[in-house]
């Protein structure tokens, strides 16, 4: 990656990683644009049809908002599935956020955290795809930790969310999220923490 001309950086990672942390700070010290949920704020501002989506991400508990992926499963399994109409609802939202990500990306430089963003800037002739990862164990003691819970609820929430993301991105890219194939760089941030991770990825791009 050429950072002296416009670039993406796109991070993917396991639930419990940190990986939106060190996606915000290598934006803050590359002085780009951070690319998260700004993204549905935008998507919700351009594409009425995703509105009511919009509305019900919003309202999740802040726990649970990292990725619309949950709403996405939640709203197939607890509705009755026809094929067709919320299909279709989940995917004019997912080329909606596309269409968001694309446009700003070709404005300016930028680090994407999560939205498939490894997918959608695959041929990106000066992009850099990460993946963040670490053990189950791990992951789930710092998911306890940041937000006060017991290790068995901490578990849940990363399995859940992990399945989430597995399911999303296997639905609207046909891709295995885990698949090194898909990046440039796989990160094991248990070996480094967060600021070591950062400071490992910033000497990748020098």
């Amino acid at each position: 990656m050429n950072r002296e001309e416009q670039f993406v950086i796109t991070i993917s990672r396991q639930f419990g990683t940190g990986g939106h942390e060190i996606g915000a700070e290598m934006a803050r010290r590359l002085g780009v644009k951070l690319l998260d949920k700004q993204i549905l704020n935008e998507v919700a501002k351009r594409n009425h049809v995703v509105e009511e989506a919009m509305e019900k991400i919003e309202a999740r508990n802040p726990l649970w908002r990292d990725d619309f992926t949950n709403f996405y499963r939640n709203y197939m399994s607890k509705a009755e599935y026809d094929g067709q109409e919320h299909d279709q609802t989940s995917r004019d939202l997912f080329k909606a956020q596309c269409d968001a990500i694309k446009k700003i990306a070709s404005e300016e430089s930028c680090v994407i955290v999560g939205r498939c963003g490894f997918h959608i800037f695959e041929n990106h002739p000066n992009a850099l795809k990460i993946f963040i990862h670490s053990t189950e164990d791990c992951r789930k003691r710092r998911i306890a930790e940041k937000y006060g819970l017991d290790l068995r609820d901490a578990a849940a929430m990363v399995v859940d969310n992990d399945y989430s993301r597995e399911l999303y991105t296997k639905t609207f890219t046909g891709k295995d999220w885990t698949d090194a194939r898909n990046y440039d760089i796989s990160i094991d941030v248990r070996k480094f923490g967060i600021n070591g991770a950062v400071d490992f990825l910033m000497k990748c791009i020098e």
